[in-house]
């Protein structure tokens, strides 16, 4: 049974939650044994969906994996730690620059309260190379998404972007 604390977070955009995101929520419960994922409230980003769609679609995906927790927060990662008694930040690095970014993100999440951890997890190989931004893109060149997205937010992202 998952403890009411998850043992880690893994927070971020999910503008749309991807594969990519799924197959790092699995490798964290392998890790973890019980995982929060945190969407961020980021309006600086401009979302093409709403923290609260995010989070929706975040849980329809995860709806079997009762150790996965998601909602969403704004503000420091790490405050949103500290106040959820979380020590421990799950990271997906697929690229030397997604690593150099993280890296200094892990470091000044350290600097802001030495007591919570970043953990950097490689995706599986089918996903390296998928991100939000990149999906997005393909989509606008008419490409096909069934890669990258489940059937339900390929379905949404289509809605959304319809003309």
């Amino acid at each position: 049974m998952p403890s009411s604390v998850p043992a880690a977070l893994y927070p971020g955009t999910f503008d749309p939650v991807t594969r990519g995101h799924l197959d790092l929520i699995h490798r964290g419960l392998g890790l973890f044994g019980s995982l929060r994922v945190g969407v961020a409230r980021n309006a600086s980003k401009s979302p093409l969906f709403t923290a609260e769609e995010r989070v929706d679609m975040i849980r329809a995906e995860v709806e079997n994996l009762p150790e996965v927790t998601v909602e969403s927060f704004g503000g420091l990662v790490v405050d949103y730690c500290k106040e959820n008694g979380i020590s421990t930040i799950l990271r997906g690095v697929r690229t030397i620059s997604d690593f150099e970014y993280e890296y200094q993100m892990a470091l000044t999440n350290r600097t802001l309260d030495d007591g919570i951890e970043t953990v950097f997890v490689m995706p599986s190989e089918e996903f390296s190379f998928v991100s939000s931004r990149l999906i997005k893109e393909v989509y606008a060149g008419g490409g096909d998404l069934e890669r990258f997205l489940t059937s339900a937010v390929r379905a949404q992202m289509v809605d959304r972007l319809k003309p």
